[in-house]
């Protein structure tokens, strides 16, 4: 899967309609509720504001008023295609005064967000697992350092009577780790599995 690598607005003008595409982040269907009624509120005045949306598995397209299957449909479809999660797309169009067609109003909803797609980027996501290493403090530094000189992903050192290093990786590479820090700390630490997190690559 991939994400939005920004949130952001492209424009795009078709036989005198403003077609502005505005791509955001979300997490959940609220998150993409709420940036659509944002978009509404800040174009208002606009003659229509077509949505598209996947978070959490579910996807969901509006024409607001355009002809059916000819604007919501489309924007979705990229998403889809551009395999992009947790993404919401509205496409605010200002009428001027050409009428495209059901076929010509496909063609710009889809063109809108495919370019706005490629214009903010995108980025990878893929599933980590995290592990909690137990150190002792006089350790701790010495482990973290080469955790982080290795390449793995360190994500917070908390201490307590003892530290814990918090370390992200790949689902992939589990076996990859448990090899290493058993090498690196002659068996010393050992890894306690948290949840899994997913990440941008």
């Amino acid at each position: 899967m991939r994400v939005i690598a920004r949130d952001g607005v492209h424009e795009i003008e078709i036989q005198r309609s403003r077609f502005l595409c505005s791509v955001g982040r979300v997490r959940d269907e609220a998150e993409a509720a709420a940036f659509i009624a944002g978009v509404r509120k800040e174009h208002w005045s606009a003659n229509h504001n077509c949505t598209a949306f996947r978070v959490d598995g579910t996807q969901r397209s509006s024409d607001d008023g355009e002809p059916a299957g000819t604007a919501g449909v489309p924007m979705l479809e990229v998403l889809v295609r551009r395999d992009l999660t947790d993404t919401v797309a509205v496409v605010t169009r200002y009428f001027g005064g050409v009428k495209l067609g059901a076929g010509g109003l496909v063609r710009a909803y889809g063109r809108a967000v495919s370019e706005a797609v490629d214009a903010l980027g995108t980025l990878g996501r893929a599933r980590f697992a995290t592990f909690a290493l137990a150190v002792d403090h006089a350790d701790a530094g010495r482990v973290e350092n080469a955790l982080r000189a290795a390449g793995h992903l360190v994500a917070d050192v908390a201490y307590d009577r003892r530290a814990t290093i918090t370390v992200h990786v790949p689902e992939a590479d589990t076996a990859a780790f448990h090899d290493w820090l058993a090498a690196h700390t002659a068996g010393a630490v050992t890894a306690e599995p948290g949840p899994p997190i997913d990440l941008d690559v």
